[in-house]
């Protein structure tokens, strides 16, 4: 049994590992495209151009004219290196030479700020580009608030604020809900102060306590804190199925087991967990009839079908768009995503989420992605990522093309340019302290794992 286990969790993260690979790849390449066509446009040297960094050797490395295309083995990110920058190589002794007409800092301080903003332009274009094609092919697909019907299921930490089963969230500081999936994402990014809910057919205000959100996000409850609840209806049953007495039928709806009612899914979940290994006695109703089933709960706490979605017992609106449709739908996703971000990173300056709790390397990232593969999610990750690839690089933290901008646009306006000794300084203080954010973003992923 272990090692099937094992095989099912490695399985699960191959595909993990290798959507965030192929996704991460894409928006590397893209971005030091969007340095690499500009560069070479204005005359400048291409040295190398980087998938991935590649500290001591490669793992894979071409010279085609004057440039070296290879792929480095840390997965942190990628690099072009043009002559005459002072960049992450900290190659000074080209420096010490006279400048060149190939070089960069040869070149006039209009065509290296193009240069440097192109990688973050080429990202936040990807990002509309991908957000219109996610909209022309899949549309939206939405759970309207008012076709929960069964109410919703509150974990713990909803209880601890006064949510109960079966509530019907409508609205977050008086402004309605439409969208459920968007409900607990709004509550954090909005730092809600007060939900609105019926209980019973009653309007209550419930009022969300200081430190809430920040519970929220440490206890990483961005999903799961308050879900639809809904019947265990029968899709289809597995050939695993042990039956040892009686047929369980797409379309019946379960409703006890070993005399332990349930009407929802949660309820359900917990008995069949708490009778795993054993031939349990279903209690179902099929059309008017109320009928019995003997059937095995295996070790893994499953009784062998398939149930069916909450989405098609509660119905989903799936709204379709055009190709022209789609265009500023795609658009609007975009800035709504940067928004959030700015939003999150917001709270964790001013304190409302602690940043230990937020913050994470490649780790994180890679385990956002699906354990199947889901072209949807995929590109709507990838999206997600373009956009706040761009605001991180658009920072003016030297060694990020925001920094460089930044000093760029100080020459532009004043006439006087920073100087190399500079420029060195500032490199290398700006790699220090990013090193230091992703050594300590890289170890709190360590530590939660081993926690």
């Amino acid at each position: 049994m272990s090692i099937s286990l094992m095989a099912i969790n490695l399985s699960v993260i191959g595909v993990k590992i290798a959507q965030f690979i192929l996704s991460f790849s894409i928006l590397v390449v893209l971005h030091e495209l969007g340095h690499y066509l500009p560069a070479k446009f204005f005359k400048c040297r291409v040295e190398k151009f980087y998938l991935f960094f590649n500290p001591w050797f490669s793992l894979w490395k071409k010279q085609k004219g004057e440039t070296e295309y290879g792929i480095g083995w840390i997965p942190f990110g990628g690099y072009v290196k043009i002559s005459g920058m002072i960049d992450e190589s900290m190659d000074k002794e080209q420096l010490n030479a006279p400048a060149q007409p190939w070089e960069f800092r040869a070149k006039p301080a209009w065509q290296r700020l193009i240069i440097m903003v192109g990688g973050v332009v080429v990202n936040v274009l990807l990002a509309i580009i991908i957000f219109i094609g996610i909209a022309w092919v899949w549309g939206k697909q939405e759970l309207p608030v008012k076709n929960l019907k069964y109410g919703i299921y509150a974990d713990s930490l909803a209880k601890s604020i006064g949510i109960h089963d079966g509530d019907h969230v409508v609205g977050i500081d008086g402004k309605a809900i439409v969208n459920f999936g968007t409900l607990e994402s709004d509550i954090v990014l909005s730092e809600a102060k007060k939900l609105q809910v019926i209980r019973d057919g009653q309007p209550i205000d419930i009022t969300i306590p200081e430190g809430f959100i920040k519970n929220i996000v440490k206890q990483k409850k961005f999903s799961g804190m308050l879900v639809p609840r809904y019947p265990i209806i029968v899709d289809s049953v597995s050939s695993s199925a042990v039956v040892t007495e009686g047929k369980l039928l797409k379309g019946d709806t379960l409703i006890a087991l070993n005399n332990h009612s349930f009407k929802y899914y949660q309820e359900f979940d917990a008995i069949k967990k708490s009778l795993s290994d054993s031939v349990v006695m279903i209690t179902l109703l099929r059309g008017a009839d109320t009928l019995h089933v003997k059937a095995l709960v295996n070790n893994k706490g499953a009784l062998g079908f398939f149930q069916r979605s909450p989405f098609d017992i509660l119905g989903t609106v799936t709204l379709e768009y055009s190709l022209l449709e789609s265009i500023p739908i795609g658009i609007a996703d975009c800035w709504k995503t940067l928004d959030k971000y700015i939003a999150g990173i917001k709270q964790i300056f001013t304190g409302k989420v602690n940043a230990s709790d937020s913050l994470g390397s490649v780790i994180s990232i890679g385990n956002t992605f699906p354990g199947v593969w889901d072209w949807e999610r995929f590109w709507t990750l990838t999206g997600i990522f373009s956009i706040v690839l761009a605001f991180m690089n658009i920072l003016p933290i030297p060694a990020l093309d925001g920094g460089h901008a930044l000093f760029t646009l100080y020459e532009m306006i004043t006439g006087r340019k920073p100087s190399d000794k500079f420029m060195e300084y500032a490199q290398m203080a700006g790699m220090i302290l990013l090193l230091g954010l992703m050594a300590y973003a890289l170890g709190l992923d360590f530590w939660r794992l081993f926690k």
